[in-house]
């Protein structure tokens, strides 16, 4: 069997990563890959006054959306049903007050402001006529979509490439992954830790079949604000940055937003995570502020293992 072609290029402010069984299939699977990412960013983007988001924003009232934004949005108030509102799409304005308005790389590293946090209005103060397509954003309310955009667009391409080219693929978006189609013998072997771009001494190595893999943590996309060092993940509860705890935690589930979700609402929870988890009954890994690591729901704990 040959071995999977790989291609890689910058990302949001990471990197993304395709993989296919078949290396003559790389190329088309490429192509459908960054059309589909420029369609998620053209409507979901909250850092383009050209996106659909922002325009329904602007409006204020319902407003027919496109296909990808009525996906995303949808699996986005999904998602924060599912999680009791710990990941909730409404914290796009805390994060903007926290300093973090515009693409990371146009981000000041240190605001001198403080900045007074207050709870996301949260996700039920979204208008969604999923039958009709009707989006509505009620005043002062910035949408934050990127997150399940982003592991979507994970789920989404990886099928898409399966599917259209008969192969094996993994997508992996900013450490954002989902597999699709036959995998490789052995499975597709995949490095997990804290950093998905930087190699690290707590990393694991996993093999998975199908479904998505997802790493939320705080040790990227960091900036000072009044002295205090903020973070990304914003704890909808409070408006500011989740409370230190766990500096990445990763999530198996049957596809990447799901996997997401979990991981990224295992930050907001911080010392609650594990039993959380563990209801969930998703396998995952915690690795804490000193390096310790911890497994639940049959997370393997020795490596290298399998998750499937």
């Amino acid at each position: 069997m040959n071995t999977p072609a790989r291609t890689e290029f910058p990302l949001w402010g990471g990197t993304a990563v395709l993989m296919v069984t078949d290396p003559a299939a790389l190329g088309p699977a490429e192509a459908w890959l960054r059309d589909l990412l420029a369609s998620v960013d053209r409507a979901c983007s909250r850092f383009r006054d050209d996106s659909e988001i922002w325009y329904v924003e602007r409006v204020n009232a319902p407003t027919p959306v496109g296909t990808v934004l009525a996906e995303v949005v949808t699996e986005a108030l999904r998602v924060a049903r599912a999680t009791s509102g710990l990941v909730d799409p409404t914290v796009g304005t805390a994060m903007a007050a926290l300093g973090y308005d515009r693409d990371f790389a146009a981000v000041a590293t240190d605001l001198p402001d403080r900045v007074v946090a207050r709870p996301a209005p949260g996700w039920r103060s979204i208008g969604w006529d999923a039958t009709r397509r009707l989006l509505s954003v009620p005043a002062g309310v910035r949408v934050d979509l990127g997150a399940v955009g982003k592991a979507w667009a994970s789920d989404r391409a990886a099928t898409l490439i399966a599917e259209r080219c008969g192969v094996g693929t993994l997508v992996s978006l900013g450490g954002d992954l989902a597999v699709a189609g036959p995998a490789p013998a052995g499975g597709w072997r995949i490095w997990v830790g804290a950093d998905h771009e930087h190699a690290g001494p707590e990393d694991t190595l996993v093999t998975i079949v199908d479904g998505g893999l997802a790493t939320s943590g705080i040790t990227r996309r960091t900036w000072r604000r009044a002295g205090r060092v903020m973070h990304h993940i914003v704890d909808p509860r409070t408006g500011s940055s989740a409370e230190p705890v766990w500096r990445a935690v990763s999530v198996a589930a049957a596809n990447c937003v799901d996997a997401n979700a979990a991981s990224t609402a295992a930050i907001v929870l911080g010392d609650a995570a594990p039993g959380w988890l563990a209801d969930t009954g998703l396998p995952a890994r915690l690795i804490g502020l000193d390096g310790r690591v911890r497994t639940v729901a049959g997370w393997p704990s020795d490596a290298p293992a399998g998750v499937s």
